[in-house]
């Protein structure tokens, strides 16, 4: 059997990924990743995306932890004492250094990124990027979401239904042994 140029085993070109991460990943989850692509000779390059925090999504949750009785007894707190253009700077910082910080820790791992921040759905986003490099494969990892997994709307069964390379879901801070035994945190069974 002969090796084609696209072998990604002859030290010739890129082998594309694609990440779609919730969350900064730590030390720990980088060297995860980095360890599915050990036996690749070509060079790895991760294309990190990072979905913006929404900050109508935050305002709506510490609203939604003021008591029902609260707001009745204050009927001052209105949504004019939020100062959203300030939560939506804050959200973007806040996404901004959890890239950089999922950068810095698969550079720390050995690996080569990129990455960008992106307001787009999350799944469409993926699935443009993983257009635009030709990526290989796709690894979506998040906290886990019992409900919306189970449900299958979730971003890995979407972005399995919408994109034509293998998507691997991995639970953030959790490391394989931790998913596979059902001991972390993650989904098991379902």
């Amino acid at each position: 059997m002969t090796e084609t140029s696209e072998s990604i085993h002859d030290g010739v070109g890129t082998y594309d990924v694609v990440l779609l991460v919730e969350q900064a990943l730590t030390a720990a989850d980088a060297q995860q990743v980095r360890s599915l692509h050990t036996e690749i000779e070509d060079q790895v390059v991760y294309h990190v995306l990072l979905p913006l925090e929404d900050a109508a999504a935050r305002i709506e949750a510490s609203m939604g932890t003021i008591g029902t009785g609260d707001l009745m007894a204050a009927p001052a707190l209105a949504m004019n004492d939020v100062d959203i253009e300030a939560v939506r700077r804050e959200c973007e910082e806040t996404s901004s250094a959890d890239l950089e910080t999922t950068l810095r820790a698969i550079d720390t791992a050995g690996g080569r990124a990129t990455g960008q921040v992106t307001s787009e759905p999350p799944v469409d986003a993926l699935a443009a990027l993983v257009a635009r490099v030709d990526a290989r494969e796709a690894i979506i990892l998040t906290r886990p979401h019992v409900v919306a997994e189970f449900f299958h709307v979730d971003w890995s069964s979407r972005a399995r239904r919408k994109l034509g390379v293998p998507v691997l879901h991995l639970i953030e801070h959790e490391n394989f042994d931790e998913q596979a035994s059902g001991s972390g945190e993650g989904v098991s069974g379902l």
